[in-house]
């Protein structure tokens, strides 16, 4: 994929919140940069302003990976990610980068706990395989 580590981090925060706070979803600019610097359930912990997210915005658009959300007659542009569409991925798979892309490196049974909330795992075999496919298409 090639990202940089704060579009792994706006990717990772619009994944994760795609899911777990779906009332909210889309993000708003604030909304992402708060996300993205959150202190819980995030290594390392950052304090990202409002032109590095946006610039990290606009890499992730110009590879398909993100774009504006909001229409006509919004007072606050939104942000969504495309990353299932963009490489045909599972809900499985997508909780998998997701964690890693906000937690870093971790052990199958440490992705099980975490993406608990993302996508269900019954059991660190299925993990282990979700995570060989990724591999496969080097992800």
């Amino acid at each position: 994929m090639n990202l940089d580590a704060v579009e792994l981090r706006v990717l990772g925060c619009l994944l994760e919140k795609e899911r777990t706070t779906p009332d909210q979803y889309p993000l708003s600019l604030n909304a992402l940069r708060l996300a993205a610097n959150q202190s819980t359930n995030r290594d390392p912990v950052t304090d990202y302003d409002e032109a590095t997210i946006r610039a990290a915005l606009d890499g992730l658009g110009n590879r398909g990976y993100t774009r504006l959300a909001s229409g006509p007659g919004s007072r606050v542009a939104k942000f969504r990610h495309l990353l299932a569409d963009a490489l045909q991925l599972t809900p499985s798979q997508l909780a998998l980068l997701a964690v890693l892309m906000l937690r870093g490196s971790q052990t199958p049974a440490e992705l099980r706990t975490r993406s608990e909330r993302l996508y269900p795992f019954a059991s660190v075999a299925d993990v282990e395989a979700a995570l060989a496919a990724l591999a496969e298409r080097e992800l």
